[in-house]
């Protein structure tokens, strides 16, 4: 089979200032592509701002022979989500892939944790991924193509003392990306998302001696797929790290059905726990049909 290209393709890639983003960039440039470094140049925490780390990305593209041009709005208003895109139009005049990258951390134990705190991470994760991907939702329907990758975390996903705010946050993409799979299907644009384990500046205190195996290469590889024209996996999660490349489902158990119209007692949905618990017969719904076709054929229809 042929190498996968990025020949003719536009990439936004935000947060590519350094970490996973640069290898993202730094490759699809390789392969071809027109790249957006987008980088507010900020703090982890996300305070501060600098051209300097999105400059820097696109003058190693460049002097490797691509194409690429530096952003430095921030994703976390309406404004800078549109301006981001904006920038790919101009340069460019299209958007073919969008890899919501940037992240902040705040981490703090729940009942420390202020309201302040959990607006700026919800801000930056799961709003900065919807200003950034609606305006390019719309040019990908136009065109009738493209390619979503959404930064998830296994904090969010399975849960991580401290990280309330980047859980709710990281979790929230998920299902943003679900539904731009289900809304992008009739126009070719697949949404995919990554829970990435890798050294980052976000993460490397965090990992301890493990850090040294969990280089940020090592998940690049699986985004490049899911980028490319290749990739016709949609609606789907994937834990990434050290080599290893594993899927991450929600999984629909056949459950406890006991009549249509029904209302047990809470003591019999208790002694009814074990049922409902079962995993065995599970599905993997793609969608809310999905989970209304098994209540539909529980209850007696068709």
């Amino acid at each position: 089979m042929s190498d996968i290209s990025f020949q003719d393709r536009v990439a936004i890639v935000t947060g590519a200032g350094g970490g996973l983003g640069k290898t993202y960039a730094l490759e699809f440039a390789r392969r071809g592509a027109m790249v957006v470094v987008n980088d507010l140049g900020g703090a982890m925490d996300g305070t501060g701002s600098g051209a300097t780390p999105a400059e820097e990305v696109v003058k190693e593209i460049t002097e490797a022979g691509g194409t690429a041009v530096a952003n430095y709005d921030s994703v976390a208003t309406p404004e800078g989500g549109e301006a981001i895109v904006k920038t790919a139009i101009d340069n460019f005049g299209k958007v073919d892939i969008v890899i919501n990258n940037a992240g902040i951390l705040r981490d703090k134990s729940f009942v420390k944790l202020s309201p302040e705190e959990l607006e700026i991470v919800l801000d930056v994760h799961l709003k900065g991924a919807f200003f950034v991907s609606q305006p390019a939702f719309r040019v990908m329907k136009e065109n009738n193509y493209g390619r979503f990758v959404f930064t998830a975390s296994a904090a969010g996903i399975f849960g991580n003392f401290g990280q309330t705010n980047y859980g709710a946050a990281k979790m929230g993409l998920v299902g943003l990306s679900n539904v731009l799979a289900v809304e992008g299907a009739k126009n070719n644009i697949k949404s995919n998302v990554i829970a990435p384990i890798a050294r980052t500046r976000l993460t490397e205190e965090l990992l301890g001696p493990i850090a040294e195996s969990l280089d940020p290469e090592c998940v690049t590889p699986l985004v490049t797929y899911l980028a490319s024209e290749a990739c016709e996996e949609s609606h789907e999660v994937y834990s990434v790290g050290g080599g290893r490349f594993a899927r991450i489902f929600v999984g629909l158990a056949p459950g406890k059905t006991f009549g249509q119209g029904a209302k047990p007692s809470a003591e019999e949905i208790r002694d009814a726990m074990g049922e409902i618990n079962n995993e065995e017969g599970y599905i993997v719904p793609k969608s809310i049909a999905d989970e209304m076709r098994i209540i539909g054929s529980s209850l007696g229809g068709s």
